[in-house]
């Protein structure tokens, strides 16, 4: 396995079952079992069980593991959770691997809110001037980040105080949250190779599917060196997964390099064709939004009259269409919107929100996706970036940029610089995964996202308060907008936190505390949502 030159990946497991993979098996046991719950030690009995038992037990334990496993019984695999600390990895790997499916959980370090520090990055195996061009670039990328930390302040400072006005007259206690906003805007130059370090929990299914599909893209080296370690460190506590444990699919006999490569070798070879035939369409179809809506049933709002109707066993002249979707949706009349916790999902009336659906095309840099996506139940299918990369710069501009020449154009290089390494690298023969860890953050990402209103509910709820990062928040008005042309019944009560609260009349109406934004919000019509930070 190719080495990175930068700093190691640390893997660590922090916390997990004493006994998973028995675990496992005893589940499935339960599951056929007359006489109650079935033990771990049922399973395999813990010593001072004689030895020759026990090496029975185990035997007859992995034919069952085995069993079940190629039968695709894999819910008993879920029970057994790993929590793993990992650092010195790449926000694209994170990005691309990690937070690109539902099945896990994540706590990481913050590019917004935490400076980062110089020479903190990933290095890929490269050699010689390949290597003194990406070390090179990286520089740049962060001498960049550096400087607009500090001429973003003015801009930053100019808006907040408008907002804040009573806070301009004794400033030096909001410097540093001037200082974090514009922070927040600089790492929009830093590469996508920046370290990150997470808490990272997964089941032992989901770690198995990690291990299986870890030589996919964007980023197979450095998937398959922090996956082994993470499975190294599962056989560490736990061997028995071996029974069941499969090899890494090749990336060369992935289904997505088979077509990708296809596709190229139809047209010039490189794929440049392909990429510039896909964006000029993709940006086409948007027609000027950051997200537009594609799809949605043409009953949504119907259905989810009907799907309230019917849990409470009512005709449709006991409680009409726009009722019974108020009492799903308007905060004043259903309490489960109100609480801190948010428990829709567990509600009988608020799961009638699962039935409409959206299908939205979206473009976002790398650095707003990674928000994004956290939200796992408005799932995406984002891209092969490989694919998508031509050897213009293809950034997002955060709106403040432009409103200073000077930073402006110290942004335009920023991204020059970082296109002109990736392009010298690829001419010294440097393949797109190396190269392309030195992306901007800003580099854009295009791809499709669908979601039930339940989820999107909560989402758009979170992302168009003004506290939230002002691209995702972008998205977020551009979505709540167009629902709210086609389905107006619903699209009325996708609002920001105050607005909702203001509804329920809850007080105090913004419930962020010190973080309060410094605009009424809940007073403002939704065409009237504008900020540049």
């Amino acid at each position: 396995m190719r080495r990175f030159l930068s700093p190691e990946p640390e893997v660590s497991i922090t916390n997990a079952f004493a006994r998973p993979f028995d675990n496992a098996v005893a589940t499935a046991r339960t599951c056929y079992s007359g006489s109650g719950i079935v033990s771990e030690d049922k399973v395999v009995p813990s010593p001072p069980a004689d030895e020759e038992v026990r090496r029975r037990r185990a035997e007859s334990r992995d034919k069952l593991a085995q069993d079940i496993y190629k039968a695709g019984h894999h819910t008993t695999l879920q029970h057994a959770t790993f929590q793993f600390a990992v650092s010195n990895v790449s926000r694209h790997f994170i990005w691309s691997f990690l937070h690109s499916h539902p099945f896990y959980n994540s706590e990481q370090v913050s590019q917004r809110y935490v400076a980062v520090k110089e020479g903190s990055y990933a290095v890929p195996p490269l050699a010689g001037e390949a290597l003194a061009v990406y070390a090179e670039t990286v520089s740049a990328q962060n001498r960049a980040y550096r400087e607009l930390c500090e001429t973003l302040i003015p801009l930053v400072e100019r808006e907040y105080f408008i907002r804040f006005p009573a806070r301009s007259r004794h400033p030096e206690p909001w410097r540093k949250e001037i200082q974090k906003k514009a922070q927040e805007i600089a790492r929009y130059v830093l590469p996508v190779a920046t370290f990150a370090y997470l808490y990272h929990t997964v089941s032992g299914l989901t770690l198995l599917r990690y291990h299986r599909t870890s030589g996919q893209y964007d980023t197979p080296t450095e998937q398959r060196l922090v996956i082994q370690k993470m499975v190294d460190r599962l056989l560490e506590r736990d061997p028995a997964y071996l029974a069941i444990l499969e090899e890494p699919i090749p990336f060369e006999q992935t289904t997505e390099h088979a077509v990708l490569g296809s596709f190229r070798e139809k047209a010039d070879g490189s794929g440049e064709v392909l990429r510039r035939e896909f964006l000029t369409e993709f940006d086409a179809a948007l027609e000027g939004r950051t997200s537009r809506l594609v799809d949605w049933p043409a009953g949504n709002e119907s259905v989810l009259a009907q799907s309230v109707r019917e849990v409470f066993g009512l005709t449709k002249g006991r409680m009409p269409d726009e009722e019974a979707i108020a009492l799903a949706l308007d905060p004043g009349k259903n309490s489960y919107l109100g609480e801190t916790l948010n428990t829709t999902t567990h509600s009988k009336l608020t799961r009638a929100l699962f039935h409409p659906h959206y299908t939205f095309r979206k473009k976002l840099s790398h650095t707003a996706d990674s928000q994004n996506q956290r939200h796992r139940m408005t799932p995406g299918s984002r891209p092969i970036l490989a694919a998508h990369v031509t050897g213009d710069p293809d950034f997002i501009l955060p709106p403040i940029v432009m409103e200073d020449d000077k930073v402006h154009r110290s942004y335009a290089a920023a991204m020059e610089r970082a296109w002109a390494g990736i392009d010298r690298l690829r001419s010294l023969g440097v393949e797109e995964e190396s190269a392309h860890y030195l992306l901007p953050n800003a580099v854009a990402v295009r791809f499709t996202e669908s979601t039930d209103l339940l989820n999107l509910r909560h989402k758009l709820a979170m992302r168009l308060c003004y506290n939230a990062q002002e691209e995702i928040w972008r998205a977020s008005l551009d979505e709540a907008l167009q629902i709210r042309d086609v389905n107006p019944f619903i699209g009325k009560y996708l609002l920001p936190p105050c607005t909702l609260r203001l509804m329920a009349k809850t007080t105090p109406l913004c419930p962020e505390g010190r973080r309060y934004c410094g605009e009424r919000v809940w007073t403002y019509e939704l065409e009237r949502y504008q900020r540049l930070i």
